[in-house]
């Protein structure tokens, strides 16, 4: 369970509060979908959640099965499981491919697997192989720059090869239809459903409700002026859909 406490967030650096006193909690094998207009803070929580430093916590905590997230670092808190689906997925260039991959999963079976060696650059590739054929990724792919070049689709399916690798518990999903066609959105979710289990949590952030036509999710939460509005069943979006965000206030 990731538990989120009164949590009060500002930019760093700056006076300027974005999130006020939050209370949240999302429990592990549930799915959750975050809702409201642009600039509500929805992917604000996101990042804080992931460790990025463009934000400050002035006050309240956050607990990822009762340990203290916020003294983590944001390699910490992916080793502990959590996994944020960039809406703009970034491009690295010099980094290979493979040796991203290499280096993560075993940061993944140190932390998770103490007594298991690291995979050297060879068996590494062995072992990611069944991956990218299960995915349809080209074993080329490894070795080129990370996301360099590479489309949207590709970009997304490269993200869902790292669910897999890391398996992570608490998988944020902050409006991954950026950047895909309709064809590519709908294998994306097809794939997603596919890792959806009751060993992990989707946190789903979409202005796109077609995603939950693939994902069922238990609770839904709307942000609003950077403060949680309300919550809700699925019949929150259902009031969306019909009558747009106005329609719930």
């Amino acid at each position: 369970m990731i538990q989120i406490e009164k949590l009060a967030v500002e930019v760093a650096d700056s006076w300027e509060k974005i999130i006020h006193d939050i209370s949240l909690d999302f429990d592990l094998g549930k799915n959750y979908c975050l809702l409201w207009k642009n600039g509500s803070g929805k992917s604000t929580l996101s990042a804080v959640l992931a460790g990025s430093p463009k934000y400050t916590v002035s006050h309240g905590s956050i607990s990822i099965e009762w340990k203290n997230l916020l003294e983590m670092s944001p390699e910490e808190r992916s080793q502990a499981g959590v996994f944020l689906s960039f809406q703009n997925v970034p491009e690295i260039p010099w980094v290979k491919m493979s040796e991203y991959l290499r280096t993560i999963y075993n940061q993944y079976l140190k932390y998770n697997s103490p007594e298991t060696p690291e995979l050297s650059p060879f068996v590494f590739k062995r072992h990611v192989k069944k991956y990218l054929q299960d995915l349809d990724i080209d074993e080329s792919f490894l070795e080129r720059d990370l996301n360099v070049g590479f489309s949207g689709w590709e970009k997304r399916k490269l993200e869902i090869l790292q669910m897999k690798l890391l398996s992570p518990k608490y998988i944020i999903l902050d409006e991954i239809d950026s950047g895909l066609d309709l064809d590519a959105f709908r294998k994306v979710c097809e794939l997603l459903k596919s890792i959806d289990s009751t060993e992990n949590t989707l946190i789903i952030i979409t202005h796109y409700f077609k995603i939950l036509e693939y994902i069922d999710v238990d609770s839904v939460h709307i942000m609003k002026a950077w403060d949680l509005a309300m919550s809700g069943g699925k019949e929150l979006v259902e009031k969306v859909m019909e009558g747009g965000y106005d329609n719930l206030v």
